[in-house]
């Protein structure tokens, strides 16, 4: 029996938004392959998208590795043989330190992940849309609300981030020819481990603490999940999701 499932790789899917998403594209119908530093966290997530009748291959990958990417999608083709969607979602956050106090090699450590990690896997994915036939695909880049906004003592992850807005704006006009669709989801204040400390309360722009707003990390399932859906005729070009309280609009 043919499996009719679509497939789609998931980068940083061992944890958090990766594993949310992994577990939304499984019950609409996508075969996966997950990809992350640790292999025991992607077991985890491949066990709840296996659940939903997935096909889940995990490919431990360092995406600042251009070689480990080449195996990821090498593994990807080899195993499901096409790709439809690309959830480009690895990231860190770096140290939190004053602009002044930012080394070189923490600055070099957060680029190396959130930019070149996303274009080295953004390329390949490119690359395998555009060679298979039906030509055409969907990438879908995980911005952040600090794409458009910082916080206090985040230059190395606000510029990459801002950064990421460019790639998606070049990818989507170059894939044009091959029927590649690019958009880009920007996430503010979704409920994790990673933003626990929200609740008591975090660094503002005035210079005081206070606790924020969260929202569950299902709404960013259904998100990703409505962008992967559309035809490729159609694309959500930016999307932001957030907390609907969070200090993002007005003056915070």
């Amino acid at each position: 029996m043919t499996d009719t499932r679509k497939v789609a790789v998931i980068t940083g899917a061992g944890s958090g938004i990766g594993q949310v998403v992994a577990a939304a594209l499984s019950k609409t119908g996508y075969n996966l392959v997950l990809a992350g530093r640790r292999a025991d966290a992607l077991d985890d997530t491949a066990k709840t998208a296996g659940q939903n009748g997935a096909d889940v291959l995990t490919v431990p990958t360092d995406v600042s590795d251009q070689k480990a990417v080449a195996q990821l999608f090498s593994a990807t083709s080899k195993k499901f043989g096409h790709l439809d969607l690309l959830f480009n979602n690895a990231g860190t956050f770096g140290p939190k330190a004053l602009f002044e106090d930012i080394t070189p090699e923490d600055w070099a450590a957060v680029v190396s992940v959130n930019l070149t990690g996303a274009f080295l896997v953004a390329q390949a994915a490119f690359r395998m849309m555009k060679d298979q036939t039906p030509q055409g695909g969907r990438i879908i880049n995980n911005g952040s609300i600090s794409a458009h906004v910082p916080r206090p003592n985040s230059a190395p992850y606000t510029s990459t981030k801002h950064a990421i807005t460019g790639l998606t704006k070049s990818m989507s006009l170059d894939g044009r020819k091959y029927s590649i669709a690019c958009g880009q989801i920007d996430i503010g204040n979704a409920a994790s481990p990673m933003t626990a400390a929200m609740a008591t309360g975090v660094p503002q722009a005035n210079g005081t603490v206070a606790p924020e707003a969260t929202m569950s990390t299902d709404n960013i399932g259904e998100a990703v999940t409505f962008m992967a859906g559309l035809p490729l005729e159609a694309n959500v070009q930016f999307m932001t999701i957030m907390a609907t309280t969070m200090p993002y609009i007005g003056r915070g």
